[in-house]
């Protein structure tokens, strides 16, 4: 591996995951939050936070927000924005162009517009969200970081992030990884050069519930279609394109990219990236042992 790989965890990063599953709440139905959570949060906040949220678009300035937080030397969400306030636009220029050249249309207007954003949306809604998910997020990553130091590369990012393969390219760096809450069960990958940002599902849920667990259930059920298993059965032999996917299924573009962006969510597919480029799927068998494993533990377990 000609990278290296980096586990972290801030409350600040958190809040960048929840402001992410608001926005992205109309395009991304089925994460792990309840279905009414967007709507929950909305009679919460005032017209104008709405207001501003209803702007956000998920481009490159949305993509220069996280690597905001990413290099803000602070914790939470009180200290970035203290840092981004007191950040002149040279500043802020100057600190970015280290991870490319693309830049906000007006760098002071991009500035006051976060701290806006992150001010209103810390006060209305993050410091109000459930205290347990803090320390199993900063748990997991403790873990995480733990046991890299003796682990495969590979095979550590294949299984903290749920089945991401990220390609040395040239320049690259260095991966970090960052669990998170909110956004799960889908992965946010950002590449900027010399280094690549993934915002993990964490695979930690705040509940008491004797059943499965969200991820749990989701790989069965991942694989009770049978499209899908076709599917699994033809990556079998090793790693496909996705256009190579749909020509083997003879099914349209939106319907295979449906049933691979479920095993996708499930783990049951390794997607191997070039910086954000995806360029193949490969089977994840360890995956499907895990399934199976998971069924049988459950129903060997003694009724109530």
């Amino acid at each position: 591996m000609e990278y290296s790989l980096d586990v972290r965890f801030k409350p600040l990063y958190e809040i960048m995951g929840s402001l992410h599953a608001y926005v992205c709440r109309k395009s991304h139905k089925k994460l792990d939050l309840s279905p009414s959570w967007a709507k929950d949060v909305r009679q919460r906040i005032t017209p104008e936070l709405a207001a501003l949220l209803d702007k956000v678009q998920i481009d490159g300035d949305w993509k220069l927000t996280y690597l905001l937080v990413h290099l803000c030397p602070g914790e939470d969400v009180a200290d970035f924005i203290d840092w981004l306030r007191g950040m002149s636009a040279g500043e802020l220029y100057e600190l970015m162009s280290a991870y490319g050249n693309q830049f906000p249309n007006q760098m002071g207007e991009f500035r006051d517009h976060t701290v806006r954003l992150f001010e209103q949306w810390n006060e209305q809604y993050f410091r109000h969200i459930d205290p347990a998910i803090m320390p199993m997020l900063r748990e997991e990553a403790r873990a995480r970081k733990q046991a890299l130091p003796s682990a495969d590369p590979f095979a550590f990012v294949d299984e903290t992030t749920n089945g991401l393969s990220f390609v040395p390219v040239n320049g690259l760096e260095q991966v970090i990884l960052m669990p998170q809450y909110h956004f799960q069960p889908v992965n946010v990958i950002s590449n900027y050069g010399k280094i690549t940002i993934c915002h993990y599902a964490a695979r930690v849920y705040v509940s008491d519930e004797d059943f499965l667990s969200p991820h749990e259930y989701r790989m069965i059920r991942s694989v009770a279609e049978k499209s899908r298993l076709k599917i699994l059965r033809y990556l079998s032999a090793g790693p496909r394109s996705f256009i190579e996917i749909v020509r083997h299924m003879e099914l349209s573009k939106g319907i295979t990219h449906d049933h691979i962006s479920k095993l996708r969510n499930a783990g049951m597919l390794t997607a191997h990236f070039e910086g954000e480029t995806l360029t193949t799927y490969s089977l994840r068998t360890s995956a499907i042992e895990q399934a199976h494993s998971t069924i049988m533990d459950y129903i060997k377990k003694p009724a109530d």
